[in-house]
């Protein structure tokens, strides 16, 4: 069934979303920051993950508690390696972190054909899928991963929460093979936190076996969900386990008490990233069959993957570029009533223009 959205010009949300960070105390510049890359999550339809979540999660868990220092600046540590840099984020802005992470990375890459990142004391970057996808769509192969806000996900075969919702992120420069870069984006929960708040927000239904309540019953409603599910049992346990193991050796501390910080006095409560880039010159063999060259070759297996019956398949990134292109052709960023009623409270909060739903266009979907 078609849904119809508000159509909300990109100047007018960056706007807002940069007046409520300053409000906050950020600097302009992290303010831009934020208000940017939560545009790209709106423009590509992660609504689990825009503007409203992003200064939401800054109220409970950043600069309306202790996670998150508006102003701070990075520190870069020594490291023996030269492609490999060890950063403190010092509790600096998520997004304004890991734009600047998945930058040096890539002039690593660029230099020594791969390059990482690694950041200690950060806070949450929300949409690991938005860095990588600018990465892919600049020509390289590129990945992150964080420790996510919280321990909100019970292991496989327990009963309490001890692991985030732990995202991946792969970023591939197909664009030239299918139109889009293929971006592999998912959380190891079956659903990540965001998701269930909007689902909350518009009154709809979690999928099956995605949560429980406080009892630890499984329950699809959003407004009862207090702990998550992993998906794919034991798989998506240990793809969340990696992100708690990598961030172990980077120099974060218990995830139970990760932005709890009335747990983590004398300790640590703080995320932790991983970036990597890949130069796709770095990994090439140059044998490729029939003559192709490297980027035939990909367009070639990608082809195979998508053929023998399977044409109706969907690329990972492919709802993504879908939605962009309804962006761009609407001409604005896409909301429901929601979402707007959402982005008044920021405006009362930052004392900026509230959004009147009947001064904006529609689009229909």
């Amino acid at each position: 069934m078609p849904d119809t959205y508000f159509i909300v010009p990109e100047s007018q949300h960056n706007a807002l979303i940069q007046a409520a960070y300053q409000h906050r105390g950020f600097q302009a510049d992290e303010a831009a920051e934020g208000a940017r890359f939560c545009a790209e999550a709106s423009r590509h339809g992660i609504r689990t993950h825009n503007g409203i979540k992003a200064l939401h999660l800054d109220h409970l868990f950043g600069s309306g508690s202790k996670g998150c220092v508006p102003g701070a600046q990075i520190e870069e540590k020594p490291s023996r390696f030269a492609a490999a840099k060890i950063w403190n984020a010092n509790k600096k802005l998520g997004q304004s972190t890991a734009y600047r992470a998945m930058a040096e990375a890539i002039r690593l890459a660029d230099q020594y054909g791969v390059g990482t990142v690694s950041v200690d004391n950060a806070f949450h970057y929300l949409w690991g899928g938005g860095y990588v996808m600018d990465a892919a769509r600049k020509g390289y192969i590129a990945y992150t991963n964080c420790t996510a806000a919280l321990a909100e996900v019970v292991p496989f075969g327990g009963k309490f929460p001890t692991l985030g919702t732990n995202p991946h992120s792969w970023g591939f420069p197909t664009t030239e093979a299918v139109g889009y870069p293929i971006v592999i984006d998912w959380a190891t929960s079956v659903v990540a936190m965001g998701r269930v708040q909007q689902l909350a927000r518009e009154g709809k239904s979690l999928p099956p076996d995605a949560a429980v309540d406080e009892n630890g019953v499984v329950t699809t409603d959003p407004k009862k969900a207090k702990f998550l599910i992993p998906f794919g049992a034991h798989k998506g346990y240990g793809l969340s386990l990696i992100n708690e193991i990598v961030g172990g050796f980077i120099g974060g501390s218990l995830p139970t008490i990760r932005n709890r910080w009335d747990r983590a006095e004398g300790d640590k409560g703080t995320c932790c990233f991983f970036f990597q880039v890949i130069h796709p010159d770095a990994i090439s063999g140059g044998a490729f069959a029939k003559g192709r060259n490297q980027a035939q070759n990909v367009k070639a297996v990608i082809a195979d993957v998508l053929g023998h019956g399977n044409e109706k398949c969907m690329l990972p990134g492919q709802l993504e570029a879908g939605w962009a292109k309804h962006t761009a052709t609407a001409g604005g960023l896409l909301f429901t009533q929601a979402e707007l009623d959402a982005f008044n409270e920021l405006a009362t909060e930052a004392g900026q223009p509230r959004w009147e739903s009947a001064s904006f266009k529609t689009h229909t979907v």
